[in-house]
């Protein structure tokens, strides 16, 4: 009887232990130290009359862990994605900018989350992962991919996505001879909170 208590204590423990080490390897997202940028590029026949700029995403929430099988998930709140500041172009036109991205192209008041979830990651080489997964975005859901480097405590990559995809439409000027290119470019550095030894 004792040594079937001793056992079932044995067990109870390791499964806590090993539960503990599951959870400890679940990191959240440093918010305050991850960047998330969307670059916004021109076509057209008179592209040069354009602008090219970038927006920036913060991310609200997330978290990232390495253990197999390893997952992230992050959430951003497309009603906080701000156009960066561009010397081109003069104030009232950046507010037209920022008020067209969130009105025609995002729509932020009935989609106001978007949204990336891990579907499988696959360790490339050391320090170096594909990763693929659904991204959220103006209501639809489409699969994407990056490869994923980390540095230091940083998760580093880049993907490209068609508006077109997730049912918007590229903004066109002038009936159509500046437009806003179909295809954008994502570009990350995801930090997660470390803890103090």
């Amino acid at each position: 009887m004792k040594y079937s208590s001793l056992a079932t204590g044995i067990v109870f423990a390791l499964t806590v232990a090993i539960s503990g080490l599951a959870l400890a390897a679940e990191r959240p997202i440093d918010v305050a130290h991850s960047t998330l940028r969307i670059h916004v590029g021109k076509s057209g026949l008179f592209s040069a009359a354009g602008h090219e700029h970038w927006v920036t995403a913060p991310i609200a929430e997330g978290s990232v862990d390495e253990a197999e099988p390893a997952h992230v998930f992050f959430r951003v709140d497309a009603n906080k994605l701000k156009v960066e500041n561009d010397e081109k172009l003069s104030s009232a036109d950046q507010a037209h900018v920022q008020e067209t991205m969130q009105t025609k192209v995002l729509d932020s008041a009935h989609y106001p989350d978007i949204s990336f979830r891990s579907t499988s990651i696959e360790k490339t080489s050391d320090g170096t992962w594909l990763v693929k997964g659904d991204l959220r975005l103006h209501g639809q859901t489409h699969s994407v991919s990056s490869i994923v480097h980390k540095e230091n405590n940083a998760y580093l990559g880049s993907c490209k996505i068609k508006q077109t995809d997730f049912g918007i439409n590229p903004v066109t000027v002038a009936g159509g001879v500046v437009k806003v290119k179909n295809e954008l470019e994502i570009e990350f550095s995801v930090a997660t909170v470390t803890t103090a030894p």
